[in-house]
């Protein structure tokens, strides 16, 4: 049975990341990262964690969703489905009256038809451009 809760230790989302074929990064980068995040949805199978999604944002208009990832045995079952309904659900809760959000998220290629599920819209289009992305390294 998968359950879901709100910790994932820096071991756990650097084996997700690597699992998907992301970046692992430095224990004290990931457990900043972490730590900053303005709210964590993680799946666990027996302890384990199996998937997780998180909201970064400026806790006024602007929010990111941010490491959406299911362990890829794991996927397919309806776990990244839940993980974005725990993420959307937060975010229509944490609005107060009269609130507007700009909810953003980089899609992994191919991955664009499951968040259209949830009512983003691609990019670019007629009235936006491409998404766009820098990675900075400080050696």
């Amino acid at each position: 049975m998968i359950t879901y809760g709100n910790k994932i230790s820096e071991k756990e989302y650097n084996d997700l990341r690597k699992a998907v074929g992301w970046n692992t990064l430095s224990k004290e980068q990931a457990e900043r990262g972490l730590m900053n995040s303005a709210f964590l949805t993680v799946a666990y199978k027996d302890g384990k964690a199996v998937g997780m999604a998180r909201v970064v944002g400026d806790g006024g208009y602007i929010v990111i969703i941010a490491d959406v990832m299911v362990l890829p045995e794991f996927q397919g079952q309806g776990i990244g489905r839940q993980l974005m309904n725990n993420v959307m659900d937060y975010l229509k809760n944490s609005m107060q009256k009269n609130d507007f959000l700009m909810v953003n998220l980089m899609a992994a290629p191919n991955k664009e038809g499951f968040y259209k599920k949830f009512g983003f819209i691609e990019r670019p289009n007629e009235n936006m451009g491409a998404g766009m992305v820098m990675y900075l390294k400080k050696e």
